[in-house]
């Protein structure tokens, strides 16, 4: 959808490595398990995405690294609550490489291919997937719709990175916990303790946020987060 938008060309990652795993008659787990020790696996992926970004060709790419290859492109986190993660990829039609028999089933396998792929990239690159300041916007999607995501994203591409805080963080307020009770009338700002957001300030906003029925609200992102 963002793609047609901007009216550029979509490259996926995601799908190039479910195409490899398929190759490989393995799940998505068992293949990331297989990258952790087999580094050509990496290798073939990561000079493709060098390769591309080399291109200059103005793209939408969904890659879990092309943040770290594209270095002059918009950077841009989707999250969701896991339950939710995993409901989604069960309701996708049968896919031997990401075949799940429970939700509960998925969300564990998301969780460990994560684990596996972060390990991997802190050890091979020494970059951190899951440091949310590598990018410049995260969009909450647990309940947020396409159409919102896209509009939060194509807002974000046309504001000036030096104005726009970093990162822009669009969260759900029904999945930030406060940590304390005050009335302070301030921004919202959340840490991140994976796969959470503590509000430590700006409660009786969030509080507004939860009762008008927002599906993403701006945050700040708390330092050291």
């Amino acid at each position: 959808m963002l793609a047609e938008q901007l009216g550029v060309r979509r490259v996926s990652i995601g799908d190039l490595y479910r195409r490899m795993a398929a190759e490989h008659g393995m799940t998505a787990l068992q293949f990331n398990l297989h990258a952790e020790l087999d580094d050509k696996v990496d290798h073939h992926i990561d000079q493709l995405q060098h390769d591309i970004a080399a291109s200059g060709e103005r793209l939408v790419v969904d890659s879990r690294l092309a943040w770290y290859f594209f270095a002059d492109a918009l950077k841009v986190h989707l999250i969701a609550d896991p339950v939710v993660a995993a409901r989604r990829v069960l309701a996708r039609p049968g896919d031997p490489v990401e075949k799940y028999g429970s939700a509960e089933e998925a969300r564990r396998q998301l969780a460990d291919r994560s684990d596996s792929e972060r390990q991997r990239f802190l050890a091979r690159y020494g970059v951190d997937k899951a440091d949310l300041r590598n990018y410049d916007l995260i969009c909450d999607t647990t309940r947020a719709t396409a159409e919102q995501v896209v509009a939060r994203i194509v807002e974000t591409l046309e504001t000036p990175a030096t104005v726009r805080p970093a990162p822009a963080c669009h969260l759900d307020p029904h999945r930030v916990r406060p940590v304390a009770v005050t009335d302070d009338d301030g921004e919202i700002v959340v840490l991140h303790q994976a796969p959470d957001f503590l509000a430590v300030r700006g409660h009786r906003r969030l509080n507004a946020a939860v009762r008008a029925g927002e599906t993403m609200t701006p945050m700040v992102l708390a330092d050291g987060s």
